[in-house]
């Protein structure tokens, strides 16, 4: 069956769930040459079977607010595919999240999953529920609701969540202690935990500098370094606070940084003292990035609605890192960037671009790195907590970011050579796509039709 074939069928089977058919398009484009060459890969319908959950789980969250009204949320999980390991991937915690979103970011980690090389699976899940603006009681009583349901279908073997948008330490202390509660016993179900009941060292900084960490190779291989360049990153969570901690540490200047209100511009440059200001604002006092404009006069743009750019992406610079969501880059953005000087762009987020601007950064001569390798430090660090829990040891977090360093210099080469391998030259999401690809098709036949 040919890749058109398949996507349509697809579209068919998930209509309105377009964040899925996106990805699948991008990620299938490549697979041609690798099904034609490889025929039993067509034969055990690898592709069609990669596309359709294990399984899809959906269920009713009742919870009590502060004022004492019963509220209803609808709660999922993604379980994707487990030929490589246990599932793997975050909880996602925001009002807009629909079932189409959650098959989209599984099926992207699958890919991601599968070059760090650790055996995971891939899963992914959430709630439709908004913690801004929720008290600690509330946020509690909805994750204690949540887990009611979810702890059936999850285990240290079976399938460990980790945190995601709208989930940090907060809530997974939450969600950890009620699956403790009803499971009566100690067992590290879930990664990103706190330091001192079974996380790991640098599993925060872990996407964020990973991140820089696949850039700072690709910048290698191109004869180029991290320092001295003008660096535009978006987002000011938890991937874009490390990135930035990352890029100033090694050198670099970064000038912008965004969220969902709008984006500041800084001449000067974030520095340490105004990058902790930043982590202070978003993770403890939960404020609006325009205060940080205010206390440091930085130019301040107010969200872009509409439109076919954003004016983040129109700043002079060398280096940019898209790190807030997907889809936030669209094509006039990319044409923006090549006209500003950029030069190289490494994805923070899952699927930042939109498919159009996919297209054009690949016809074009900026390195891309794709999110499925640029960002999987989170995951890669996520395993190796994982790790730590089965052998009841912990290390120190010099050993955990040497380890860290390792996997993302893997699997940029990884990228590299598959591509080179495959007739696509130095294009990273095709070197990405195809050894994911390779490695889960070669478990799922060894595995059997199951």
């Amino acid at each position: 069956m040919s890749i058109a074939t398949i996507l349509e069928q697809l579209k068919q089977k998930n209509p309105n769930e377009e964040e899925f058919h996106q990805t699948a398009e991008e990620v299938l484009f490549y697979f041609s040459p690798v099904l034609e060459k490889h025929k039993q890969y067509q034969q055990y319908k690898i592709v069609e079977r990669m596309l359709e959950p294990d399984r899809v789980i959906s269920f009713r969250v009742n919870w009590v607010d502060d004022a004492g009204e019963v509220q209803v949320n609808r709660g999922y999980r993604v379980q994707m595919n487990s030929a490589l390991g246990p599932y793997k991937g975050g909880l996602r915690f925001s009002p807009t999240v629909s079932l189409g979103e959650f098959k989209f970011l599984a099926f992207e980690q699958t890919f991601k999953n599968a070059l760090t090389g650790i055996p995971l699976g891939a899963g992914k899940g959430g709630a439709d529920f908004d913690p801004r603006g929720k008290s600690d009681g509330e946020v509690m009583r909805f994750c204690q609701a949540f887990m009611q349901e979810l702890y059936r279908h999850i285990g240290n073997r079976l399938d460990v969540p980790a945190g995601d948008k709208g989930v940090g330490a907060r809530e997974i202390g939450f969600l950890f202690g009620t699956y403790k509660k009803l499971q009566n016993q100690y067992e590290g179900v879930l990664t990103g935990k706190g330091i001192n009941w079974g996380g790991s060292l640098m599993r925060t900084e872990a996407t964020g500098y990973g991140l820089v960490y696949f850039a700072q190779e690709m910048l290698r291989q191109a004869g180029e370094e991290v320092s001295g360049k003008r660096c535009i990153v978006s987002g000011s969570g938890n991937v874009s606070q490390y990135c930035i901690e990352k890029l100033i540490r090694l050198g670099a200047k970064v000038v912008t940084v965004s969220d969902s209100s709008g984006f500041i511009y800084d001449e000067k440059g974030i520095d340490e003292e105004k990058l902790a200001y930043i982590k202070e604002l978003k993770n403890e006092k939960r404020g609006r990035i325009e205060e940080y404009a205010r206390k440091f006069g930085a130019e301040y743009t107010p969200v872009h609605q509409g439109g076919d750019s954003d004016p983040l992406w129109n700043v002079k610079a060398e280096l940019a890192f898209p790190c807030a969501t997907q889809n936030e880059v669209q094509e006039k953005d990319v044409q923006n960037m090549k006209s500003n000087g950029v030069f190289l762009l490494a994805e923070g987020a899952n699927m930042p671009l939109t498919a159009e601007a996919t297209k054009l950064i690949e016809q074009s001569d900026i390195l891309y790195g794709p999110g499925k390798a640029a960002n999987a430090g989170g995951v890669a660090v996520s395993g190796i907590e994982m790790m730590q829990n089965y052998i009841g040891s912990y290390w120190s977090a010099e050993e955990v970011d040497s380890r860290l360093k390792k996997i993302m210099c893997d699997i940029h080469n990884q990228c590299l050579q598959t591509a080179e391998e495959w007739g696509f030259g130095k294009n990273y999401a095709a070197g990405a796509n195809i050894a994911g690809f390779i490695r889960v098709a070669d478990a799922m036949i060894a595995q059997g039709v199951i």
